[in-house]
C-alpha cells in the first residue's frame, strides 16, 4: 500500500521541538494550504531526528515550504467518550521554498541543507 503525501504551504507557527524518551529530537508545526479557491486547510507536520533539528534551526512562522511524507491518523476518545481523530503528516523530506533570507545569512553553515 502506498502512502505518500506531497504538500506545500506556509508555517502557521515556528517549529516546536521536544525529545522522545530515547532522547531523539521531534519537531512539530502546522502548515496552511489551499484546499479550494476560497478555503484554507491546516495540517500538523511532524519531523524526527536530523530533520527535526533542521526544521528548528531554519524554519519560522510564515515560511513557505514543501513537505513529502506519510499521512498518519490518530484516534482517541474525549472526556465524554466520543470518538475523535486527526491527521498529521510525518515528514521524510522538506523543501525550503521561501524562508527568511536573514535567517540563512545568520547561519552561513547550512549543514549541507540545500536551499
Amino acid at each position: 500500500m502506498l502512502n505518500q503525501l506531497v504538500l506545500s504551504g506556509n508555517l502557521g507557527n515556528s517549529p516546536e521541538i521536544f525529545y522522545s524518551s530515547e532522547g531523539n529530537p521531534v519537531a512539530s508545526f502546522n502548515i496552511a494550504f489551499k484546499s479550494s479557491k476560497k478555503k484554507t486547510g491546516w495540517i500538523k507536520v511532524v519531523c524526527f531526528n536530523r530533520l527535526a533539528e533542521i526544521a528548528e534551526k531554519y524554519l519560522k512562522i510564515g515560511d513557505r515550504i514543501g513537505v513529502i511524507g506519510m499521512l498518519d491518523q490518530q484516534r482517541w476518545e474525549n472526556e465524554e467518550g466520543l470518538a475523535r481523530s486527526s491527521f498529521q503528516l510525518i515528514a521524510n523530506s522538506l523543501e525550503f521554498i521561501k524562508i527568511s533570507k536573514k535567517d540563512v545569512e545568520e547561519n552561513p553553515d547550512n549543514d549541507g541543507v540545500p536551499f
